[in-house]
């Protein structure tokens, strides 16, 4: 199979979808591997290396227009919707349930269209949405402890305190992998972390591998408006795999919070669960102030950490992308949870979550594949 791997160009976009080391394996298994040029280049990989691994180094018109399947980081831009065809897959972070005009240019062309964040794992966990949730999990805390800081517009407060003085309050909103991961961080620079969830058995968890470090509290409207009072910074980490995020945070509760506090809404990407999180934001220009609260509303935050977050994201679709290049849809129908990956085909939504988010007619993909 003929595999394309475009450049990606939304705004600080500097991850890649396939290493070297990937192309690599895909050669060796008889895979033709057409990479644009300087693809790599913002996450520290040359066109050479790629050659070296066997790969072919093109411009962007040529990987789209001879490529069977396209390989990407992120979403397609508006200028690159013209590249969708009916005979492509493409295999990419899709979010369409918040992405209105992307979703209908794959159901125009008829694109066979698979995301990595609604793929599941025999296990039930989500492989793909797995390692860049732990980046941003982490990075979270990074963001909104520079936030915090005065010069950026912050309250002035170091998030773990020193001795004598109180380290600062963080307030976790759901208690998944970016949750957990933005807990562990905070907590390890001293703060005082509270988590939020509703799955009795996951805070459980969490309150275990913590030693209590951590503290969970169940989610409901009372406490979390209880909490966000005293909050320093906020982060948002609830999902719903495929649907839009839901609105926890009311603009009401975001006005009783400090002055200079701060709010990183990392499930902005699905429309965010904070409602003052009204628009995404870029590495750019990556936060605003409302109420007098500080927010931070960037979709792709890993992009910011392009070597680990590449390396990390290759690691985990190379062998998804191996079975596509081997089988083609045949990969889909012999796994059950790779199938819940496709989002789209021929002209109609074929992921659950997708299609009532966008208030759309689902198809099942068993009766179309």
């Amino acid at each position: 199979m003929i595999i394309g791997i475009p450049k990606e160009i939304k705004n600080n976009e500097n991850r890649v979808a396939l290493t070297p080391a990937g192309a690599f394996a895909l050669t060796k298994a008889g895979h033709c591997v057409l990479v644009e040029k300087g693809a790599g280049c913002g996450s520290g990989f040359e066109d050479e290396e790629y050659t070296q691994a066997g790969a072919s180094i093109c411009e962007v018109e040529e990987v789209f227009a001879k490529a069977e399947l396209i390989v990407k980081v992120k979403e397609y831009m508006e200028s690159e919707y013209a590249y969708l065809r009916e005979d492509q897959m493409v295999f990419t972070y899709l979010h369409i349930a918040n992405n209105e005009p992307f979703a209908q240019a794959l159901i125009a062309s008829k694109t066979t269209a698979i995301a990595y964040e609604t793929i599941v794992s025999k296990s039930g966990t989500l492989p793909l949405l797995t390692p860049m949730s732990e980046v941003a999990g982490r990075m979270s805390v990074q963001i909104g402890a520079s936030m915090l800081q005065k010069a950026n517009g912050g309250s002035g407060i170091l998030l773990g305190g020193v001795p004598g003085v109180m380290p600062a309050n963080v307030v976790v909103i759901g208690g998944g992998t970016v949750g957990f991961n933005a807990a562990r961080i905070a907590s390890g620079l001293g703060a005082q972390v509270q988590v939020f969830d509703i799955n009795a058995e996951r805070m459980a968890y969490i309150d275990d591998v913590s030693n209590g470090t951590i503290h969970t509290i169940y989610n409901n409207e009372y406490n979390l408006r209880a909490a966000l009072k005293e909050a320093d910074l906020v982060i948002g980490a609830v999902l719903i795999p495929g649907a839009k995020a839901p609105k926890l945070v009311s603009e009401d509760m975001v006005k009783t919070m400090k002055q200079g506090s701060a709010i990183v809404d990392v499930a902005i990407d699905q429309g965010g669960c904070i409602e003052t999180c009204d628009h995404t934001t870029t590495h750019d220009d990556p936060t605003f102030v409302k109420h007098g609260v500080l927010h931070y509303s960037v979709a792709n935050m890993p992009g910011a950490v392009p070597r680990t977050s590449t390396i990390a994201l290759s690691n985990a679709t190379l062998p998804y992308i191996l079975e596509l290049a081997d089988k083609g849809l045949a990969a889909l129908k012999e796994d059950d949870g790779f199938r819940k990956g496709l989002n789209t085909y021929q002209g109609v939504y074929t992921c659950q979550a997708v299609a009532d988010a966008l208030h759309a007619q689902y198809h099942d993909p068993q009766d179309l594949l």
